[in-house]
């Protein structure tokens, strides 16, 4: 149960730190990759490139972090 309570921990953090960097900078921009849908007042962003960029670098630090369990 201490190990869960810890992930927990971690998991808040990282949350946390992640609204604060979304508050600081809210206009991200937009990498290649992404589609944006627009018509007329209507529009659909889908963030396909930056999926695939956040899964690859949080893929690489949790292997980092859990690599020597």
């Amino acid at each position: 149960m201490k190990q869960v309570g810890l992930y927990l921990i971690l998991l808040s953090l990282f949350l946390f730190l992640l609204g604060i960097f979304f508050i600081l900078f809210p206009r991200l921009p937009r990498i290649p990759g992404d589609i944006v849908l627009r018509r007329g007042r209507f529009t659909i962003f889908i963030p396909l490139g930056t999926s695939i960029l956040l899964s690859l670098l949080l893929t690489l630090l949790l292997n980092l972090l859990f690599r020597g369990k």
